[in-house]
């Protein structure tokens, strides 16, 4: 059977072929006093608050399971409009937000609104590796930029007006980013914006970290530019609503009417009963935990980054949102005679129990010398991956 080679340009997603070769390794051990601790996807351990699953049974039982618009509920829509003005200060009319089956929905969608084919899309190297895909996916190119740790490893202006080219159509960028967890300054931001703004092109932004900010200084939405941004955030992170595959995103108002052709033919509608479920959301008590859970999120880092650290595998950036370390492991890798991140991955995962994930998705440029560590484990699950690695590499 001949495959497209639209389906050939797609690589393997990394992250979860080392998922399951260290499942498969977690069955073997987990009844000995050393079981798998999982630090390799980025899933918060926190499900959804209370109140949000009590909604999402109460819609079952009301029957509230049909179809919904394909933009999504009204209701949600208001109620992520206000979620903006209330947590970021900027008003962001509820037309123009779009609800879709996750994130992963939002990004297809803006890309197959505004990539035409051979269209380039300048990005940071590293990051998040399917966003790349979804570029792929439209028939466009993904330029990934070598951004170094002096650049927060995000792009600059600079970076952004030397590459444009005749044929690139915009950004995409992530703030804060995965696998690196730093976000763009915005200064920064507002001069890369105005580049590509300047050229005719799109910025699009993935801030699905964004409520997971730690630094006032950074935790602003692109939004306060101006309405041509397009944003997309999801469910899954801030709200711990991974497996609901409920997300948004934000664009102009001349764009909502193209999204919502493409996502009534591409996806019907975002799932109903996440929808109700995620009206609950924005209660007082379950902002109220949300927060709670945040504070714990820095904790985690803030002891786990200063470890990693001490045991020689340097995090150059210290995160200011998301909940991942992108550790130089250069020097782990010498000591332990491995060749780059993708085997020292290995050899942590076998040796000390503790799965990474490798830099390899991530990028090409000096990923290889780089693992990412998720801190969305619990304090106690890190506390015993420190010890462990401690062990390994003493």
């Amino acid at each position: 059977m001949k495959v497209s080679g639209r389906a050939q340009r797609i690589e393997p997603f990394y992250v979860m072929e080392v998922a399951k070769a260290a499942s498969a390794l977690a069955h073997t051990v987990a009844h000995t006093d050393s079981p798998m601790v999982f630090l390799n996807i980025g899933e918060p351990d926190f499900t959804a608050p209370a109140l949000v699953q009590v909604a999402a049974c109460k819609a079952v039982h009301d029957g509230l399971t049909h179809y919904t618009p394909a933009t999504g509920l009204g209701a949600l829509r208001e109620r992520i409009s206000d979620w903006y003005a209330q947590r970021f200060g900027v008003k962001v009319a509820s037309s123009r937000i779009v609800v879709t089956a996750g994130a992963s929905a939002a990004l297809q969608l803006a890309c197959l609104a505004l990539i035409e084919s051979g269209d380039e899309i300048l990005m940071p190297d590293p990051s998040y590796p399917c966003n790349r895909h979804f570029v792929s996916a439209a028939d466009g190119n993904a330029v990934l930029i070598p951004a170094t740790a002096l650049e927060r490893f995000q792009l600059s202006a600079d970076k952004v007006e030397a590459a444009w080219g005749d044929t690139t159509r915009g950004v995409l960028l992530a703030s804060p980013s995965n696998p690196t967890g730093t976000s763009i300054a915005p200064d920064e931001l507002r001069r890369i914006h105005n580049a590509v703004s300047r050229r005719g092109g799109i910025t699009l932004i993935d801030e699905i970290y964004l409520g997971l900010s730690h630094d006032p200084q950074y935790g602003q939405t692109a939004l306060t530019l101006d309405d041509s941004i397009i944003s997309i955030n999801s469910f899954s992170k801030y709200f711990s609503m991974t497996g609901w595959r409920l997300g948004w995103m934000v664009v102009p108002d001349s764009l909502v009417p193209i999204i919502e052709r493409l996502a009534q033919n591409l996806f019907i509608c975002p799932n109903t009963i996440s929808q109700y479920a995620a009206l609950a959301c924005f209660e007082a008590d379950s902002l109220a935990e949300y927060e709670r859970r945040r504070a714990e999120f820095k904790a985690r880092r803030d002891y786990f980054i200063p470890a990693l650290n001490a045991m020689g595998l340097k995090v150059p950036v210290m995160p200011d949102g998301a909940f991942y370390a992108w550790a130089d492991c250069s020097a782990a890798c010498q000591k332990l005679g491995v060749k780059d991140s993708w085997d020292l991955s290995f050899e942590i995962m076998h040796r000390a129990h503790v799965a990474v994930t490798p830099g390899r998705d991530f990028g090409v440029a000096d990923t290889h010398n780089f693992i990412r560590f998720s801190t969305a484990s619990s304090m106690a699950q890190l506390h015993e991956a420190i010890h462990r690695l401690k062990i390994l590499l003493s």
